[in-house]
């Protein structure tokens, strides 16, 4: 059951970064260990190509030391989910932390 929130909760940070700029999954995975989660690739791929799928991320390749390496932004979609994810996080976190 653990794992299914931190899921969710490793999609949201993923989409707040994906707003901000272009991230590749070896940065994602950095930051997210950063923050304490523990994530192997075959979990971290698999969100981001189906935050992709669901049209909440947009992606391009580029070759970089010879490795493919693919890039996420948030669309105008993921944006929005993540706008909507923030008011449920304060209306969850006020009243979890009261």
């Amino acid at each position: 059951m653990m794992r299914e929130f931190f899921l969710g909760f490793i999609k949201v940070h993923i989409l707040y970064h994906a707003s901000r700029k272009e991230v590749c999954g070896v940065e994602m995975m950095e930051e997210l260990r950063r923050h304490g989660y523990d994530i192997s690739p075959g979990t971290l791929y698999p969100a981001l190509h189906n935050l992709e799928k669901w049209g909440y991320l947009e992606s391009r390749t580029e070759i970089v030391g010879g490795r493919r390496r693919r890039y996420y932004r948030a669309t105008r979609k993921g944006r929005r989910a993540l706008e909507e994810a923030r008011n449920k996080i304060r209306e969850l976190v006020g009243e979890v932390l009261e």
